[in-house]
């Protein structure tokens, strides 16, 4: 049976001051996320349909809190919580947390592009 862990994840990626390991299983992306400092995705996000992510997630908040908006209400998740977003969400998430999350991989691509994007512009690259 597949598995994957924080340690043996093989994709590194840092954001500013969030930490991702992943790697993919069964099409799905298997991804530990750390935070440094308070992030939102507001900036990245007006690229996508309503100004927030369009792709599903499924996870579980090891430590810390993080809060999705949607447009006529928000859910609040603290360490210890199991968690599923519909598609429609803008995340914030408050330094410190750490999270498991599992996305689809094909529902994550559009959400991914428009958040490199958004970081290319922001340090004047064109993308």
């Amino acid at each position: 049976m597949p598995k994957v862990s924080k340690q043996s994840a093989t994709q590194i990626q840092e954001f500013g001051p969030v930490t991702s390991r992943r790697a993919e299983m069964g099409g799905l992306l298997v991804e530990f996320a750390s935070f440094g400092a308070d992030a939102d995705l507001d900036g990245p996000l007006q690229a996508l349909p309503g100004a927030a992510c369009q792709c599903p997630h499924w996870g579980y908040v090891i430590t810390g809190r993080m809060r999705y908006v949607f447009g006529d209400h928000e859910e609040v998740y603290e360490a210890g919580d199991a968690f599923y977003q519909p598609p429609g969400h803008r995340p914030y998430v408050d330094a410190g947390t750490e999270m498991l999350q599992l996305s689809p991989v094909d529902g994550l691509a559009l959400t991914e592009r428009a958040i490199t994007d958004w970081m290319e512009r922001q340090e004047g690259r064109t993308p």
